[in-house]
């Protein structure tokens, strides 16, 4: 769950839209009752459009690091301490 209750969505960009070193999963919020957006932004920070990524129902591959960092669920300076 997100931040705020929300679910989440496990996508990984589409081959041909980002080269293969950075196809990893990202974590996305799914807004709930709310008009579909344009775009949606991963916890990382990364803005995914119509058609740019494929949805997940398992992690597959590289995990997106910042999208990790940033679902602990104390935050990302709890993770960076840890060292």
């Amino acid at each position: 769950m997100g931040e705020h209750g929300e679910a989440l969505a496990l996508v990984r960009l589409r081959r041909g839209v980002v080269g293969e070193s950075r196809r990893v999963c990202h974590l996305i919020p799914i807004p709930v009752d709310q008009p579909a957006p344009t775009h949606l932004t991963a916890l990382c920070g990364e803005q995914v459009y119509p058609g740019q990524a494929e949805l997940l129902d398992r992690i597959c591959g590289m995990p997106c690091q910042l999208c990790l960092l940033q679902s602990s669920p104390l935050g990302a300076g709890f993770l960076t301490a840890a060292g």
